[in-house]
């Protein structure tokens, strides 16, 4: 009888866990339609990339463990009007996908397989050869829970789907930051698929989970 009570006890736990865990990515973003960009009003300033001061931070992870990330950006602008953003873009450069969390052979194959390097591989992730950058212009601002949203068309292997992020920014003389707070979206809306539990069926624990984390962080120099 004890034995069954305990059995029950942790049945109970693990449904319960299941339940609060579903959900739980904090700022899962809602991938929907692109939507026309507007066009910037022409008082607006325009203030262009530092791209050496600007990334995005990655977070991918699997019932074993994460990964953790950086991806660089190679160009962008915004613009911004009485100290207020009023459009804009940026490109990622997605040939400099870097894995952080491992080192050696191990760093070398991650990063290898992200970018489709070797035969068979080239579209299980980013497929790099094909498709070098991503891209985000923004669409609009916001606001959501106190919060300011960056809603804007995130390209990815040629899909674009619009999504919204909540972000700060901050001026300081010429130059301005965005940053935003961590925030999630599901790859299979770009077609990303590799071991997708829900794009492929018996996985069994060998899936990748759909949800990337992502920071972005910019800086842009008044031109």
């Amino acid at each position: 009888m004890k034995t069954n009570v305990m059995s029950m006890f942790a049945a109970a736990t693990l449904v319960i866990t299941a339940i609060s865990c579903k959900g739980e990515n904090k700022n899962e973003t809602d991938a929907a339609a692109a939507e026309a960009v507007k066009e910037a009003p022409m008082e607006a300033a325009t203030y262009t990339v530092d791209t050496a001061s600007s990334t995005i931070e990655w977070v991918g992870s699997k019932p074993t463990g994460e990964h953790t990330g950086t991806i660089a950006v190679s160009d962008g602008m915004i613009k911004v009007n009485a100290d207020k953003i009023e459009g804009g873009s940026f490109t990622v450069d997605m040939k400099t996908i870097t894995v952080t969390d491992l080192e050696g052979d191990d760093k070398a194959s991650l990063e290898g397989h992200l970018k489709g390097e070797g035969e068979g591989k080239e579209d299980h992730f980013f497929n790099v050869a094909q498709y070098p950058t991503a891209n985000f212009e923004i669409t609009g601002i916001s606001e959501k829970e106190g919060k300011t949203m960056i809603d804007g068309n995130l390209t990815i292997k040629g899909v674009k789907k619009n999504i919204s992020f909540p972000a700060t920014t901050s001026m300081e003389g010429d130059m301005m930051s965005l940053t935003s707070e961590e925030f999630t979206i599901d790859r299979t809306e770009w077609n990303v698929n590799y071991a997708s539990k829900s794009v492929f069926e018996n996985l069994g624990d060998k899936f990748v989970n759909d949800d990337i984390k992502l920071k972005v962080m910019i800086k842009a120099k008044k031109a």
